[in-house]
């Protein structure tokens, strides 16, 4: 029987009116501005002032998901009958996917006759996303919960994450470059060409000289690594929108079908800052 229900996080960056529409249900991060003491939800705040208050200088800090946060959800579908299916932020990145993981097997003691699995995706923003809606793809054909985890499992390190910057200095304050890095990296207008790697680590793969060199770049990587020339493509941006504009059309060219574009949500912009933007697509390895 089909009597599961998917939940994620709003790691995933896919609104939620697109998550409900397949049936998927998103537990929410949070942050907040080191400025004040209000905690916001990932959805509470508009991505363009967001990242226009970023770019006024102000600083972003996130929290992760707490056990309890997701023994609600959990539970909220386990009384009604249904069985769980999490898809979490990647490990690599956040605290968020062990604290589902944990919510899991402790609900498991309450509610023995049901099932409740927690997978890793390694994933994040529409990657993660992307994912997801995979997922609920293999769901509404007639698979069960345990054929839909492997298939999740079989395909998350073919989900290839490629991205790229407009500051470092964003990086920087996360410990993802070093100041000199950035320094320089501003001066000489070096920006990086990035990608998750198989353990959901962000890795620094190449710099390049200018925007649109990175955007080319990132391009280039979908006509080398895309499993399928046509296939679905998401991107997620940090308010540039001519930028998403610029890939899109180049990835069309090669042969993509550009399904979603999206916001980078606040709980990874914090951590990336304005101006980033994303490509994600299955490819023959991350």
């Amino acid at each position: 029987m089909n009597d599961f229900v998917i939940i994620t996080d709003s790691a995933c960056d896919i609104s939620a009116e697109i998550l409900a529409s397949r049936g998927i249900r998103a537990q929410s991060l949070t942050f907040r501005f080191t400025d004040e003491d209000k905690e916001y939800k990932n959805e509470e705040l508009a991505a363009k002032d967001f990242y226009d208050r970023m770019r006024n200088g102000a600083v972003a800090k996130t929290s992760a998901i707490n056990i309890e946060g997701f023994k609600e959800i959990f539970r909220e579908e386990l009384i009604a009958g249904h069985d769980v299916l999490y898809l979490g932020f990647s490990s690599g990145l956040s605290n968020t996917y062990n604290a589902g993981r944990l919510a899991a097997e402790e609900l498991l003691d309450e509610f023995p006759d049901r099932r409740v699995i927690a997978i890793d995706t390694l994933c994040a923003s529409a990657g993660q996303g992307l994912l997801v809606m995979l997922a609920a793809d293999k769901k509404d054909e007639g698979a069960g919960i345990e054929d839909v985890a492997r298939y999740v499992m079989d395909i998350r390190l073919k989900l290839c994450h490629w991205f790229t910057v407009d500051d470092l200095k964003y990086l920087k304050r996360g410990g993802r470059v070093s100041p000199t890095a950035a320094f320089v990296g501003g001066v000489l207008n070096i920006k990086p060409v990035m990608h998750v790697d198989d353990e959901g680590h962000l890795i620094n793969v190449s710099k390049v000289r200018g925007r649109k060199t990175a955007l080319r770049t990132i391009a280039d990587k979908y006509s080398e690594l895309a499993l399928d020339k046509n296939g679905t493509v998401y991107i997620s941006h940090g308010d540039c929108p001519e930028d998403v504009a610029e890939i899109k059309a180049l990835l069309e060219e090669k042969g993509a079908d550009v399904q979603i574009i999206t916001d980078v949500g606040p709980v990874i912009g914090s951590h990336s800052g304005p101006g980033t933007l994303a490509v994600f697509f299955l490819g023959s390895k991350r």
